[in-house]
Formats: C-alpha cells, structure tokens, sequence
C-alpha cells in the first residue's frame, strides 16, 4: 500500500482559501476600531513608555480619534447593557408612577455595614477606589453595581425609579453612592409632550425624577445617599447637558436631609473649564467624559471624608 493511500479525504463544505482568513483578521480589525477605538489608546495612554507604548499608541490613537467621531462606542455600551436585562422590576417606584417614597426625618447615623456604588460608566472606576479603599475595614460591604449605557432622562434599557427601590430594598445600605449622567439629554414626557434638553423646564423634570431615586436609596432618612455632579465634558454640546444635569441634582437634593451633593464639576473643571489634567497628573480619560484611576481616587477622596463626617472612622 503506497503512502497516498493513508492521505484522508478533505472535509466535506466549501473549502476556505488564505484570502477568506485574511478577509476576516481585517473586518475585525475593523470592528474593533470602530466599536472600541477608544480602548485602545486607553491602553496605549496607561503603559510606561517604551516600545509597547509608541506602537500600541500608533494604532490607538488614529482608532480613538474614529471612534470619537462615530457614535458606536455608545451603541456598543448599550448593547452590553441589553445582555444584563432587569425584566423582574415590576411599577413599583419607575417614573410612571405618582406614588413616591423616601420622606421622612433623618435618622442619626448608625454603624455603616453596606455601602452601594451605583451609576451607568462613571462609576467605573470610581465603584473600585472605594471596594479597594473600603476593604480596609473589614466591616463594611461594598456593593457595586454599575449599569452600562443607562440614564435617568431615558428608560428603554433601565427605569432608574424602579430599579433604586428593588436595590434599596434588596442591599438595605446605609450608605449610596451614585455617579451617573454619561447618557443624558433625552427628551422627558411631561403632562402627555416631550420636554427636549435643555431649558428650565427639562431641567425640573430631570430635578423630579433625580429626586425619586435620591428618595428610594434614602429609605425614609435610614440612609444616606451620596450623589456626584458630573464634571463638565470636554465636547460642547455635551456640557450643555451636564450643566442642566448638575442643576437638575442639587435642585433635587434640596428636598432630603441626609443627602450629600458631591460637587465633581468644581473638582475637575473649575470655573466651569475642561482640562485633562489636575496639578500636573491627567485625570480624565481621553474620551474627555469618564474619569481615569487618578481621576476616581480624588473622586474616592471625597465620598470617603463626607462618609466619615457622617459615620466616623
């Protein structure tokens, strides 16, 4: 028996060719330079310098600089958010209710034994400063919850109302950090017509519906909730919505003892201008809207020294 005898048929199918597996490594390629550009000069922007950076950043920041102009690094975090759905919410407490909760006297602050860190992509990674920070006292259990591609001013993939009342009722915290607002200026129906950002009026309906939230972390005043304003964006027009946000959170705040406004914009952009950088050490992430590890630890220090004013330690 010749050794051609022993060669095995080829599969059955259509047979692939090298063009086919090059075809595909380049519509990746694609993909990921449109849907996580940003990622990659994120990563490029935190190696130490050196050949892996220099190359790492030739690709990255072309690939930034594209996904910063397309609007599919945002699909892409909704998308993530729709594979983690909240269908089990039920009406109690969402925006389309009248009934609300959170009134009450403030309690005095007793032993902190949970604390919740919750928001849409800003609380990342600020959520993981404060489990870090946190773990120090052994006593306290950090919950982070972080729900991608989610705002107050729009419900198709969360109900931020109902979803506060099922983690209120679920972690019972005494303590609640929320950072949340990346995915705002949403048109908000108010008496059966959509109210566009953002004047005086989206503003106190963006108020009312922040103060329902606040009302739910704060279980009438067994909790206290601690809530940061956005820093001001590097874009334009994305400003416009975080000036309107940040009104709309203290307006709110204003109703309840026992809830702290952090203020992040006058942290981070003061006098109401963006910069990158803080005392010489870049604090934002190049997308000019999240924070980096720097930006979150300063962001940390200020949730910690309000939650020490309230609980000691």
């Amino acid at each position: 028996m010749s050794d051609v005898d022993h060669v095995p048929d080829p599969p059955p199918g259509r047979r692939l060719w090298a063009r086919d597996g090059i075809f595909v490594v380049i519509m990746a390629l694609v993909l990921l330079v449109v849907f996580r550009g940003e990622s990659i000069r994120n990563s490029g922007e935190e190696l130490d310098s050196g050949l892996e950076r220099t190359v790492v950043l030739a690709v990255g920041k072309p690939a930034g600089w594209i996904a910063d102009r397309l609007p599919f690094d945002e699909a892409a975090s909704e998308a993530l958010a729709i594979l983690d759905p909240d269908d089990d919410l039920g009406d109690e407490g969402g925006f389309d209710s009248t009934a609300a909760s959170g009134g009450g006297e403030v309690a005095p602050a007793k032993q902190l034994r949970v604390l919740l860190v919750t928001g849409d992509s800003l609380a990342q990674p600020l959520d993981t400063e404060l489990a870090r920070r946190m773990s120090e006292n052994g006593d306290v259990k950090v919950v982070r919850e972080v729900k991608l591609g989610t705002g107050i001013s729009k419900t198709g993939l969360l109900d931020w109302g109902k979803f506060s009342l099922q983690q209120a009722r679920r972690d019972e915290p005494e303590a609640v950090v929320v950072f949340l607002g990346a995915n705002e200026g949403f048109p908000i129906p108010v008496g059966g017509k959509d109210v566009e950002c953002c004047g005086a009026g989206w503003t106190a309906a963006y108020s009312a519906r922040v103060k329902r939230v606040m009302g739910n972390y704060r279980r009438r005043g067994a909790a206290r909730v601690y809530w940061l304003t956005l820093p001001l964006p590097r874009e334009g027009s994305r400003q416009k919505i975080a000036v309107a946000v940040n009104r709309g959170i203290g307006s709110a705040a204003k109703a309840y003892d026992g809830v702290h406004v952090l203020d992040m914009e006058r942290s981070f952009t003061p006098g109401g201008r963006y910069r990158d950088a803080i005392d010489g050490e870049r604090v934002r992430d190049p997308d000019g809207i999240h924070l980096n590890d720097a930006g979150a630890q300063l962001a940390a220090e200020s949730v910690l020294a309000a939650v020490r004013r309230d609980f000691g330690g």
